[in-house]
C-alpha cells in the first residue's frame, strides 16, 4: 500500500498544488481545511483526494504515515495539538516537497513581490513547448496548462518561490527548501506586514536564499531594482544575469500589437508576439527567457513559445462583455501590481473609460501600511470603486485625494449597483482582488446584460 500523507490546509494554492503532486507520484493523499471549495476542491476530487470540512481531532484516526502541515495552521487548532500531544510525525509542505520530490532534480524558482505566477507560468510554458516538459507547482492555474501543479518524469521542475514564512514552526520563507539550481528575483518591495516589520526583514530572507544556490547555478535578477541589489551585495556566489537594465536582458518597445524584440547584451536574439498587457509583462518575459536558456533553450526559440503563451486565469482574465462593457479579473492587491495592471490597460484602450473595482483584502492592505500609496495607483483609472467593509482603516478618508471619482461601498450589491449606474458602453471594468469578492465579476455582467439596461446607461 502506499504510503499515505494527511494535508492540514490542503485548500490553500500551495498545499493543493501539493497534494496534486503527491496524488501523481502515487501517494495515497487525504486532506482537511476549514473552508472546503471550489474550485480546489472540485480539482482534489477529481483526483481521487478525501477532503474533510475542519480540523477536528477525531482525523487522527486516520492514521497518516506523515501529516503535512500549511502555513495557515496554528497553534490551538485541534487537529494539530492531537497531532503534537501523541508525538505524531509531520512535516512541512516545503520540507515535504524537498524531501520527496525536488532532490536530484533541475529546480528552476521565481521569487519576488509581484509577478511569481505569471512569470513561472511563461518559464514552463517554455519548457513544455520545447519538449522538456517539466513538473511545476504555481500559485495560480496557467491557462495553456488548465491546472496548478503536475508531476512528470523529466528533471527540471519549475516553482513559484514565496518569501511567506513556511509554517508556524519553522519561521523560515519557503523558498530555502527548494535549493535551486536556476532563480529568478523578479523585484522587491515591502509586503506581508504581518509577519515582516520591514523591508529589511524581506531582504534578509533573500539573502538566506542566495546562498542556497550553487556556483554552477545562476541568478537571474531585476537590474533597475535597488532592493534586490542590496540583497545581492551581502554576499553572493553565483553568476549573475540582469534583465531590464543596459547591458543585460532588454525589451524593444512595443509594436502595435503589444509585441517586441528581446535582446541580450546589446544583440538581437529573440521576438516575442503576443498581446499581453504592460511593461511588466515584459520584464516577467525576459526573466523567463533568460531561465530558461540556463535550462539550454535559445532564447530566440523561448521568445517564440511566449507567443502562444495564454496568461494565467486572474491576472487580466477577460471575465466576459455585457452591454458593450468589458470585464476583467485581476489579481493585483499591492499599489504596484494595481498601478502597472491599470496603465497596461490605459495604453491598450487608449481615451476608452477605465472603472477599477477594488477589494483591499490582502493581510498588508487590510493592516492599511499601503494606505498611501493606494490613491496614486488607481491614477489611470476614471472611475475608482473600494469595497470598505471589514478594514481596520478608514476607506473615506483614505481614498479621498481621489475626490469625486472615488466611491467607498461597504457590501457587494451595493457595489454592483453603483457600477451599473455609472457604465456605459465602451467602458472596460477592471476587478482586483486576491479572492473571490462575493462573486462580484458574475453580478456585475448579469446587472450589465439585463434587458434594457444599455439605453439607460448612455449619457442623455
Amino acid at each position: 500500500m502506499p504510503a499515505h500523507i494527511h494535508i492540514l490546509g490542503i485548500c490553500g494554492t500551495f498545499m493543493g498544488g501539493l497534494a496534486v503532486i503527491a496524488k501523481q507520484a502515487g501517494y495515497r493523499v487525504s486532506g482537511c481545511d476549514a473552508n472546503v471549495y471550489p474550485p480546489m476542491s472540485d480539482q482534489l476530487a477529481s483526483l481521487g483526494v478525501e477532503l474533510i470540512e475542519g480540523y477536528g481531532a477525531d482525523q487522527i484516526g486516520l492514521a497518516p504515515d506523515l501529516w503535512v502541515v500549511g502555513n495557515v495552521v496554528t497553534r490551538g487548532n485541534p487537529l494539530m495539538e492531537a497531532i503534537l500531544d501523541l508525538g505524531e510525525r509531520y512535516a512541512s509542505g516545503p520540507q515535504w516537497l524537498s524531501e520527496h520530490v525536488l532532490f536530484g532534480k533541475c529546480v528552476l524558482t521565481i521569487a519576488g513581490t509581484h509577478g511569481k505566477t505569471t512569470t513561472a507560468s511563461m518559464l514552463a510554458w517554455i519548457l513544455d513547448q520545447s519538449g522538456v516538459e517539466p513538473s511545476y507547482l504555481i500559485g495560480g492555474v496557467p491557462s495553456n496548462f488548465g491546472v496548478s501543479a503536475r508531476l512528470t518524469g523529466s528533471r527540471f521542475v519549475v516553482l513559484e518561490a514565496d518569501e511567506y514564512d513556511t509554517a508556524f514552526f519553522d519561521k523560515r520563507s519557503k523558498f530555502v527548501h527548494y535549493r535551486p539550481r536556476t532563480a529568478v528575483l523578479n523585484n522587491l518591495e515591502y509586503d506581508h506586514a504581518d509577519i515582516f516589520g520591514e523591508l529589511a526583514d524581506i531582504e534578509r530572507q533573500f539573502h538566506h536564499f542566495v546562498r542556497t544556490l550553487p556556483a554552477s547555478g545562476l541568478i537571474v535578477t531585476n537590474g533597475a531594482d535597488a532592493a534586490l541589489k542590496r540583497v545581492l551585495e551581502r554576499g553572493c556566489w553565483t553568476p549573475v544575469e540582469h534583465f531590464g537594465a543596459p547591458g543585460g536582458w532588454e525589451a524593444g518597445e512595443p509594436d502595435g500589437a503589444g509585441g517586441f524584440e528581446v535582446t541580450w547584451r546589446g544583440q538581437q536574439v529573440g521576438r516575442v508576439a503576443w498581446d499581453l498587457l504592460g511593461r511588466h509583462n515584459q520584464l516577467n518575459a525576459l526573466a523567463a527567457i533568460a531561465a530558461a536558456r540556463h535550462a539550454g533553450v535559445a532564447p530566440e526559440v523561448a521568445s517564440a513559445a511566449l507567443g502562444t503563451f495564454a496568461g494565467v486565469k486572474r491576472r487580466m482574465e477577460l471575465r466576459g462583455r455585457a452591454g458593450g462593457i468589458t470585464v476583467y479579473d485581476d489579481f493585483a492587491h499591492h499599489p504596484t501590481a494595481i498601478r502597472s495592471t491599470l496603465a497596461g490597460l490605459r495604453r491598450r484602450v487608449g481615451r476608452a473609460r477605465i472603472l477599477a473595482v477594488l477589494e483591499p483584502r490582502s493581510n498588508t492592505m487590510k493592516l492599511g501600511v499601503m494606505n498611501d500609496a493606494l490613491p496614486e495607483s488607481l491614477a489611470d483609472a476614471d472611475r475608482a470603486f473600494v469595497y470598505s467593509s471589514g478594514l481596520g482603516w478608514d476607506a473615506e478618508a483614505v481614498f479621498r485625494p481621489l475626490g469625486q471619482r472615488c466611491r467607498c461601498l461597504g457590501t457587494i450589491d451595493a457595489l454592483v449597483a453603483a457600477i451599473d449606474a455609472e457604465a456605459r458602453a465602451g467602458d472596460h471594468v477592471v476587478v482586483m482582488s486576491n479572492g473571490a469578492f462575493g462573486g462580484i465579476h458574475g453580478k456585475l455582467l448579469t446587472a450589465l446584460a439585463r434587458p434594457g439596461r444599455r439605453e439607460a446607461a448612455l449619457p442623455g
